[in-house]
C-alpha cells in the first residue's frame, strides 16, 4: 500500500468537490449566456446546448482511456495535476470568449481535461480495500454533491453581477486546486504495479476490447452507459427545463441545483455505506435505478415549483447507483489495471454523454420549439426513464465478479 493514503483520499475528495463547484458555477448562467452571445431565443439556445454537450462528451470519450492508461504508467499524481491546470486555463478562456465558436472550443477543452475522474477514482481504488470501495466512491459522489450545493447557488448569485463572473470564479478555484495538489497529493500507485503505456489499450476501441476480455466487464460497461444516458437529463436539460417549464430566474435555478447537491451529499455520506452493506452493490444499484425511473416520470409531468422540489426525494435513492456500479467495476480490475478499468468506466460514461445531448436536449428542443406538435418541456425525462429501465433490466442479468 502506498504511503500517506489519507492525504491522497483527502486530495481526491477536494478535487472532486472543487471541480463540481466550478462545473456548478456556470450552469445557471449558461443558457442566457448562449442567448446573449448568439442573439437567439431559448429554443435555439437549447439546440446549441445539445451540440455543445455532444462536443464535450466526444472529447471526454477519447480522453478518459488515455488518462486512465497514462496514470497506470506514470502514476495518478502527474496526470491529475496536468488536468487541473488545464481546467483553470479553460475557465479563463470561457470567461473572455465572446463568440460561439470560442465558447464551443472552451467546452471541448472542459471535456478533455474533465476526464480526470478516471485517475482520481483509480487513486481511491489504490488506497481502499475492495469491500470498502462502494463507500469510498460514495464519498466521491458526496463531494460532488456538496460542491453542487455551493457551486450553482454561488453561480446564481454571481450571475446577478454578470454572466462572466462565474467563469472567473471557477478559474480561480481550479487554480487553487492545482496548487493544493502540487503541495499535498502523494503518489498512490507503487512502481511495482505500474505497466507500460500501450496506445492499443488507450484508444476507445482498444479499451472496449480489454473490457470484453474480463468476465462481466462488458455488461457492466453497458449498464453504466445506459445509466449515464438517463442521468444526464439533469446536467444537460435542467437549466433549460426550469426556464421553459417554471420560468425560473438564474437565482432560482442555482437554488434548485444546490438542493439537489445537498440531497446527494447527505445520501452518499450517510446512507450509501449502510445500504450497500445490507443490500450489496447490485441491490443498492437496483434500488437506486427504481427510484430514478419514478423520479424521471414525475418530472416529465410536473407543473408547479413545489412539485419540482418534492420530486427531489427520488434523487436521494438515485444517488446509490453510480458509486455501486463503479465499485462493481473496480472488482474486475487488478492493481496493475485499476487506472485502465476506471478509464473504461469513464469512457462508458463518455459514450452515454455523447448520446445524451442529441437524444435528451434534442428531444427537449423539439418539444419547446415553435413548430412542436405539443409543448412538452418534460419530454426528455420520459426518454431518461426508458434508458433507466433498460439499465435496471441489464443489471439483473450481469454476471457477478469472480473475486
Amino acid at each position: 500500500m502506498p504511503h500517506r493514503p489519507a492525504s491522497a483520499v483527502r486530495f481526491v475528495l477536494a478535487t472532486i468537490f472543487i471541480d463540481s463547484i466550478g462545473f456548478g458555477l456556470i450552469m445557471p448562467v449558461l443558457p442566457r449566456l448562449l442567448m446573449s452571445v448568439g442573439r437567439f431565443d431559448l429554443a435555439h439556445a437549447i439546440e446549441i446546448g445539445a451540440w455543445m454537450g455532444l462536443a464535450i462528451a466526444v472529447a471526454a470519450f477519447f480522453s478518459a482511456p488515455v488518462q486512465g492508461n497514462l496514470s497506470d504508467r506514470f502514476g495518478r499524481r502527474p496526470v491529475l495535476l496536468i488536468a487541473l491546470a488545464g481546467m483553470a486555463i479553460d475557465y479563463l478562456l470561457l470567461a473572455v470568449a465572446h463568440t460561439l465558436p470560442l465558447i464551443f472550443f472552451g467546452r471541448v477543452l472542459s471535456g478533455a481535461f474533465g476526464a480526470s475522474y478516471s485517475p482520481a477514482q483509480a487513486a481511491i481504488a489504490d488506497t481502499t480495500p475492495p469491500e470498502d470501495r462502494a463507500r469510498s466512491f460514495g464519498l466521491i459522489s458526496a463531494a460532488f454533491g456538496i460542491g453542487f450545493i455551493a457551486g450553482p447557488a454561488l453561480g446564481g448569485l454571481l450571475g446577478q453581477v454578470g454572466e462572466r463572473a462565474p467563469f472567473y470564479a471557477a478559474a480561480g478555484l481550479a487554480g487553487l486546486n492545482f496548487l493544493y495538489g502540487l503541495t499535498i497529493f502523494p503518489e498512490t500507485l507503487v512502481r511495482d504495479h505500474r505497466r507500460a503505456f500501450d496506445w492499443r489499450r488507450a484508444n476507445p476501441l482498444g479499451a472496449l476490447a480489454s473490457a470484453r476480455a474480463v468476465p462481466g466487464m462488458a455488461m457492466a460497461v453497458i449498464v453504466l452507459t445506459m445509466w449515464q444516458i438517463a442521468s444526464m437529463v439533469y446536467p444537460m436539460t435542467w437549466s433549460f427545463y426550469a426556464i421553459a417549464q417554471f420560468g425560473w430566474s438564474n437565482l432560482m435555478i442555482g437554488a434548485s441545483f444546490a438542493a439537489v447537491g445537498l440531497i446527494m451529499a447527505l445520501t452518499q455520506t450517510f446512507l450509501t455505506g449502510p445500504i450497500v452493506k445490507r443490500l450489496g452493490e447490485r441491490g443498492a444499484a437496483m434500488l437506486g435505478l427504481t427510484g430514478a425511473i419514478l423520479g424521471f416520470v414525475a418530472y416529465a409531468f410536473a407543473t408547479k415549483t413545489w412539485m419540482a422540489y418534492a420530486i427531489m426525494a427520488a434523487i436521494a435513492v438515485q444517488s446509490l447507483v453510480q458509486p455501486s456500479l463503479m465499485a462493481m467495476l473496480s472488482r474486475r480490475a487488478t492493481p496493475e489495471t485499476q487506472g485502465e478499468v476506471q478509464g473504461i468506466g469513464s469512457m462508458a460514461m463518455g459514450i452515454g454523454a455523447i448520446v445524451a445531448p442529441v437524444l435528451l436536449t434534442g428531444t427537449m428542443a423539439k418539444f419547446t420549439s415553435a413548430g412542436a406538435p405539443v409543448y412538452f418541456p418534460g419530454a426528455a425525462f420520459l426518454v431518461s426513464a426508458l434508458f433507466g429501465l433498460l439499465a435496471l433490466i441489464l443489471l439483473t442479468r450481469m454476471p457477478r465478479a469472480t473475486d
